[in-house]
């Protein structure tokens, strides 16, 4: 493969080390890279990314974009080698509109470092996976997180894009206009389509207001029962919730041992209530009764900025805290995302299958929006131990699609989940195989992932 063009072209922009070739050739999930990209190049702007695809399109060239490589299903693997663009350049904040609530960034933007920039502004990012991704990768991925229950996923957040075609082409979609009819909305089919249709090099996003008040709480229940039957309550109540995330008590054992907190060791929620002095604390009392009737341990609550860092500092390291209980040991991460009404049983029929298992694996989740993860501690290279979390993993995939949830809420497809995308999707999968080849006719973008 001759790719001496794009050397010349992007200088010490251009590597063919295998060192940074091993580096873009995983992400943080489990799955074992199979190879390595040929080349990594950086770049700087979206004529540059449409040089590189232009010239991939024309060789046939696998392409696969990387944010900050913090994806969970492979979305990032080389699986045929070919050329990863790294969007790590592309950093810059190119507008912020005040009056307008909307800014405008380059896809290698991360979510801390758009809201370090706006700390002054009033205005805020609400999305927060957890990790500190890049903005391209949640457009790609579809994340979302923890401030889902309140302010929605990233499609609720984007109101346009730029993306390079597999051609080459730039093309503009959507405006910063609150809301349009004319036309596709080719801004929604990119976001969710895990970089195999174009690559994002711009994005506008709305923006929000800073609350006047915030308290966070810790509760502590009896049982997982009592957690999520209160999550329940509260969202059929109405009640404005910002953050409700769950712990069982092994996730909570986690946190405990790598952040030396001292939490109960027992199912716990996480919340956050955002709004003014007066209806936060109105809130966290309709909460605490709630709570009451479902088996409160402990209720706890501050409205002191380092109480509410540090607890979400807990919740945040949740992943690297379960790989500290089993130092070694990779992380089988999956998700699923069910209505809320069948969010009780299909946790606690998760839990009884990891009960009757020999695999260690905490749960924690944004049951708010009726999503929850599951971190499954294996050793990849003992088969054993992968079967019984693949078991675990179709168990709990095949039971959320059973309640009439989804497959993954929020990790995306990759490659892990492409075997239950036809089971949930049907013939629409037909469907969407078919605006990949008419987009992409010869396959570079991304190849074997989602299909």
């Amino acid at each position: 493969m001759d790719l001496s063009k794009l050397e010349k072209i992007f200088g010490e922009r251009f590597s063919t080390s295998e060192a940074i070739r091993l580096q873009h050739s995983h992400d943080e999930s489990w799955h074992v890279p199979k190879s390595i990209p040929d080349a990594v190049v950086f770049p700087q702007s979206s004529d540059e990314v449409s040089i590189i695809l232009n010239f991939a399109n024309e060789r046939k060239i696998p392409v696969i974009p990387f944010g900050a490589g913090t994806s969970l299903e492979g979305q990032v693997h080389a699986l045929k080698g070919g050329i990863t663009i790294n969007s790590l350049h592309m950093n810059k904040i190119k507008e912020v509109n005040l009056e307008d609530m909307d800014c405008k960034v380059q896809p290698g933007v991360t979510r801390e470092d758009l809201n370090l920039f706006l700390r002054d502004t009033g205005l805020f990012f609400p999305i927060d996976p957890g990790a500190n991704a890049s903005i391209g990768g949640m457009c790609s991925t579809g994340a979302s997180g923890t401030n889902t229950v309140k302010y929605g996923t990233i499609r609720q957040q984007v109101m346009g894009l730029k993306v390079v075609m597999p051609d080459g082409e730039i093309i503009k979609t959507g405006s910063r206009a609150r809301k349009s009819s004319a036309g596709y909305d080719l801004t929604h089919l990119m976001l969710g389509s895990e970089g195999t249709l174009g690559f994002i090099t711009e994005i506008n996003l709305r923006l929000h207001g800073r609350p006047d008040a915030i308290s966070t709480g810790v509760c502590n229940f009896n049982n997982l029962n009592g957690a999520v039957n209160t999550v329940i309550e509260a969202i059929q109540i109405g009640l404005p919730l910002s953050r409700i995330e769950l712990l069982d008590e092994v996730q909570i054992k986690a946190i405990n041992k790598y952040k030396n907190t001292k939490h109960d060791e027992k199912p716990t929620l996480f919340i956050e209530i955002h709004g003014s002095p007066l209806g936060v604390k109105e809130q966290i009392q309709q909460f605490e009764e709630i709570s009451k009737d479902n088996g409160l341990i402990k209720f706890e609550w501050s409205d002191q900025q380092a109480e509410i860092d540090k607890l979400w500092s807990s919740r945040h390291n949740a992943y690297y805290a379960a790989l500290n209980l089993c130092p070694g040991k990779k992380a089988f991460t999956t998700d699923v995302c069910v209505p809320i009404s069948s969010l009780t049983e299909c946790i606690l029929e998760t839990k009884k299958d990891i009960k009757n298992s020999n695999i260690i694996a905490p749960i924690v989740g944004h049951v708010g929006d009726g999503n929850f993860h599951l971190i499954l501690l294996l050793n990849p290279d003992d088969q054993k131990e992968v079967n019984e979390a693949k078991k675990i993993n179709d168990r709990l995939v095949e039971r959320a699609l059973r309640m009439k949830g989804t497959s993954t809420g929020e990790h995306g497809i990759g490659i892990g989940k492409k075997d239950f995308l036809k089971t949930e999707k049907g013939n629409s999968v037909d469907v969407m195989s078919q605006i990949k080849k008419s987009i992409d006719p010869n396959n570079i973008m991304n190849p074997g992932k989602i299909f």
